[in-house]
């Protein structure tokens, strides 16, 4: 297969969040802050599994920082999609909709940092995971 043909070498995937059961309305699971140092592409990557609960919903909030101890709310303008499209809302369940499902966030902002949360707004029961892709490394190939 030609080079031009993948990605392999130009990714670095990073596991933010690992598959947790999202608790009680109110609380949620913070990601670990990324380094972007060196890329110049981001996307987060939100899976979420199966809910019994038709009031399971699950909001991502993607924060960034020139230092790890100030970290804010991105503004909008800086993603690539929305937050609450990246989540999963209350209803019927439907797999591939809002249960058993993988959905993305694309940042562009300029910030060194990044960091994603997951906030449950209603009961959540459901378990949900994150993962950062940094792309368009400025020195290749990325070490797997």
């Amino acid at each position: 297969m030609a080079a031009a043909n993948n990605i392999h070498h130009d990714i670095k995937v990073i596991r933010s969040i690992s598959p947790i059961a999202l608790g009680t309305t109110g609380t949620g699971q913070t990601g670990k802050i990324i380094d972007r140092s060196g890329y110049e592409a981001v996307e987060f990557v939100f899976d979420y599994g199966t809910s019994s609960s038709t009031s399971t919903t699950v909001t991502p909030i993607i924060l960034e920082g020139d230092v790890t101890g100030t970290m804010t709310s991105v503004a909008d303008a800086y993603l690539l999609g929305t937050e609450s499209a990246a989540g999963i809302t209350t209803g019927t369940r439907t797999s591939g909709t809002n249960k058993n499902v993988t959905k993305r966030l694309g940042y562009i902002g300029l910030k060194r940092y990044i960091q994603c949360k997951l906030v449950n707004v209603a009961t959540a029961g459901v378990i949900a995971g994150a993962h950062v892709i940094l792309g368009n490394p400025r020195t290749a190939a990325v070490a797997t």
